[in-house]
């Protein structure tokens, strides 16, 4: 009995080990970015071929540098080291960091970090959802992933279309649709800490995790930007 309780001891400090590292790394992912956007926007105010670099086609550069290493990092999770996979998972935010100083010049200051803290409260009321629901949301996955395509084909047929209504009608779209994945990411995380353990294969899934977790908050936060952000 007393070996009992002592394997449920462990395993419970091995779980909550893992979501600790999950949402620690989550939540200094968006620290580097939001340090990151912040100190390049500043810059290219005071540095104007800086930024006609980086609003040309430097930005293209850094999106598709983006995609290629959230994808590198998914593909390639189980053969890379840990240090690795960190290296790649704060490179991103940094990445995604300069990307983001470009909300600086269309929106107000106060509006960003209003609905930063608005997407803050949403991700953390889903985030906690996710983790203490009943309802297997699991089963809800091949839905997101559909629900995600048809958002990355309206995306892109919007970019030759340019059309405002079709604009608003995505970001309400992808709102709801990462409000869902917090919750279903979340619960994912919960179920693979119950079989956490302290070995480097459980160190990057929670990178793996962290990284999700990152991209569900930052997608709620542009597209409640785009719906409710105060223009400069």
């Amino acid at each position: 009995m007393d070996n009992y309780v002592s394997t449920q001891s462990v395993q419970v400090k091995e779980q909550n080990r893992f979501l600790a590292r999950v949402y620690g790394w989550m939540a200094i992912a968006l620290l580097i970015s939001a340090a990151t956007a912040f100190s390049t926007a500043y810059y290219a105010r005071i540095n104007y071929t800086f930024a006609r670099s980086l609003f040309g086609m430097g930005y293209l550069v850094l999106v598709i540098a983006e995609l290629a290493l959230v994808w590198w990092l998914s593909a390639s999770i189980r053969k890379i080291s840990t240090f690795a996979a960190t290296i790649g998972f704060l490179s991103y935010s940094v990445l995604n960091g300069i990307t983001l100083a470009s909300i600086f010049f269309v929106y107000r200051l106060d509006s960003i970090v209003s609905i930063f803290g608005i997407s803050a409260l949403m991700f953390g009321a889903m985030a906690v959802y996710g983790a203490n629901t009943k309802q297997n949301i699991m089963s809800f996955g091949r839905y997101f992933s559909m629900a995600l395509i048809g958002i990355l084909i309206a995306s892109l047929v919007n970019l030759f279309l340019r059309s405002s209504g079709l604009t608003w009608l995505i970001s309400i779209g992808t709102v709801i649709l990462f409000t869902g994945l917090t919750a279903y990411d979340s619960q994912k995380m919960l179920r693979v800490s119950q079989m956490a353990q302290n070995t480097d294969v459980f160190k990057k899934a929670s990178i793996i995790g962290a990284l999700e977790l990152y991209l569900d908050f930052i997608n709620i936060f542009l597209s409640l930007l785009r719906l409710f952000g105060r223009r400069d």
